[in-house]
């Protein structure tokens, strides 16, 4: 869910440089193959966070207890590819959201509102909240796809839905086309705060991990440890929203289309910590950030390995 360091600071040269256009499929890319690895991560963090919805602590079983007992609940249960769930669906998002948001942010960066105090995080938070907005019915099938499993360790609504196609048209049919956009009252605020802390945070985490000399120069490592430090404070402004998100995305509805256990946003955290307890906005934190780290550093590998590629093609022989 990064912008990359590349971008934040943009080159001068043009040579350096690649259209918005470009810049939307490079990111779209990067983001769909750090996906790929990081889905397992997400399939755990969404049934952490739907286990015990609604309930209050110690009054309801808890088939995912942690994260590695949690990885072992679902590949018993689901099987390995279990692990996989819901990563059509997933890939369908990051394609989306990352796409606008990488090209919605090249626009800035080119009419230099990211040379403006401030603008940098500004331009993130839009470009992420733009990019939210389009990519939100792909995540409302992701999760809702993710928490499908067997009784002995459902957890939440169950959707029993045959896959992508058939989840989007099911909704559409039973809701209509707002339905597609239930929940991104919270996907919205969710990738913003978690784009600006992010934006706000990485080059000077991985500047530090840089003066400390711990590794080589410009090895990857560097940017690892930089992410992971920075994946710190993303994780803990982003979390209440994620939680809230997979829950209003994964709630019943009624044959009106609205939820049956939230009206929203404020509605859905009100509910949670009175029920639950304030520490719930935190469920599934620990998968949330070890995703975050990796899938950072993986979009932002392949986004650059692309970008080189694509310079080399667009100035051969340079």
């Amino acid at each position: 869910m990064t912008l990359t360091q590349a971008q934040m600071a943009p080159a001068t040269d043009s040579r350096e440089m690649v259209s918005p256009a470009v810049d939307l499929v490079l990111g779209a890319s990067a983001c769909c193959l750090a996906c790929v690895f990081t889905n397992p991560l997400e399939v755990v963090k969404t049934r952490l966070q739907l286990q015990g919805e609604l309930q209050a602590p110690g009054t309801y079983p808890r088939p995912y207890r942690g994260f590695v007992s949690s990885v072992t609940a679902v590949a018993r249960a689901d099987g390995l590819w279990g692990l996989q769930k819901g990563l059509a669906a997933g890939l369908l998002y990051q394609g989306l959201m990352n796409g606008v948001r990488f090209y919605c942010y090249s626009l800035a960066c080119q009419a230099g509102l990211t040379q403006q105090p401030g603008g940098t995080v500004v331009a993130g938070a839009v470009a992420g909240a733009l990019g939210a907005f389009v990519g939100s019915p792909a995540y409302l099938v992701k999760t809702q796809l993710q928490a499908q499993t067997g009784a002995a360790v459902a957890v939440g609504h169950q959707h029993q839905h045959q896959g992508v196609l058939s989840a989007l048209e099911t909704i559409w049919r039973q809701q209509g086309m707002l339905g597609l956009w239930r929940g991104v009252g919270a996907a919205v605020p969710r990738v913003t705060v978690g784009s600006a802390a992010q934006l706000a945070t990485f080059t000077s985490a991985k500047a530090w991990v840089q003066d400390q000399q711990w590794f080589l120069e410009d090895s990857w490592l560097a940017t690892l440890a930089g992410g992971m430090i920075s994946s710190i404070a993303v994780v803990a402004v982003m979390a209440p929203f994620d939680v809230v998100s997979t829950r209003l995305y994964n709630q019943p509805v009624d044959r009106a289309g609205r939820g049956q256990l939230y009206g929203g946003l404020t509605d859905c955290l009100v509910k949670t910590c009175q029920q639950e307890g304030p520490l719930a906005l935190y469920k599934g934190v620990g998968p949330a950030y070890l995703r975050l780290g990796p899938h950072t550093i993986l979009s932002m590998f392949f986004w650059d390995e692309l970008r080189k590629l694509a310079l080399r093609a667009q100035h051969p022989g340079t």
